[in-house]
């Protein structure tokens, strides 16, 4: 889930792990244990995700996948950090074509060609994951499979970019760049996030370089290890501008453009990016 809200919880079972964690320029550094025990919320997400990503085909209602989600956390002993996060009212973010993230499932059925993006969010023992990928229903489009390709690519230059001693508008300009070589536009409301304990932690985390939404390369906080963060690329066919639904939560490209959403979160460990949340999508 994108950060959209400053809010800090923290979560039943945290305190099973003695907190270790402090902060620097602002952000949360984690311990090793810290971390293990979000590879293992990573871990559950991971299965679930791909549950949720191999549902989807025609004829399908957006609201069974949030039954699978609902239905495969039980199972796993764990929790979704969306349910009730400010009123959210499910499980799992399901957004169809136009909608960038919050997409509450519902009726809607899906259709041959739709691109559907699932934003998902665990808790376990405590400890956030959080995760997204977007997926063609059917056959599509070459230009929605572009599309979904470069977000795909904007994570994992994202990613690359995380690094010790690296800054955070790093991460900004590595999205940013790599959206505009294959011709797409970066969504700038909305960010990723630093996560752990809580599911939305500082810092901010922005996809673009554009004051006032944005991070220059080389400015913002400096990185290191032990630092966990939720990136999380949204790209659209058209525009950057974004208009919220009538239901206060769903997010559309202003001018009706095809948009898609991929996010991991990773550890910076031992200097170099950590996936937290399963492998590279794709």
């Amino acid at each position: 889930m994108t950060r959209l809200f400053a809010e800090n919880r923290t979560e039943p079972g945290s305190d099973k792990i003695q907190e270790q964690s402090h902060r620097h320029s602002g952000i949360y550094v984690k311990s090793a244990e810290e971390i293990a025990a979000m590879r293992q919320a990573g871990a559950i997400l991971a299965e679930i995700l791909k549950k949720l990503a191999d549902s989807v085909e025609p004829g399908l209602k957006t609201k069974e996948m949030d039954a699978i989600a609902v239905k495969e956390l039980k199972k796993a002993g764990a929790e979704s950090s969306f349910l009730g996060y400010h009123g959210y009212p499910a499980s799992v973010c399901v957004s169809v074509n136009d909608e960038i993230v919050h997409g509450i499932p519902g009726e809607r059925v899906l259709r041959e060609g739709d691109i559907v993006s699932i934003d998902f969010g665990v808790i376990y023992n405590g400890f956030h994951g959080d995760a997204a990928l977007t997926v063609p229903c059917g056959r599509v489009n070459g230009k929605a499979l572009k599309l979904i390709e470069a977000t795909k690519g904007a994570l994992r230059g994202a990613i690359a970019a995380a690094r010790d001693g690296a800054r955070l508008g790093d991460i900004s300009a590595a999205v940013e760049k790599y959206a505009a070589s294959k011709g797409f536009s970066v969504v700038r409301e909305y960010t990723g996030h630093g996560i752990g304990r809580q599911m939305h932690e500082d810092p901010q985390i922005p996809n673009c370089t554009e004051p006032p939404y944005g991070l220059k390369p080389g400015t913002g906080p400096l990185l290191k290890s032990g630092m966990t963060l939720a990136l999380e690329p949204m790209l659209t066919a058209g525009g950057w501008r974004t208009r919220v639904a009538d239901d206060n939560w769903t997010v559309h490209t202003a001018d009706g453009s095809l948009a898609a959403h991929f996010e991991h979160t990773i550890a910076i460990n031992d200097g170099k990016p950590e996936i937290l949340t399963g492998e590279m999508y794709g």
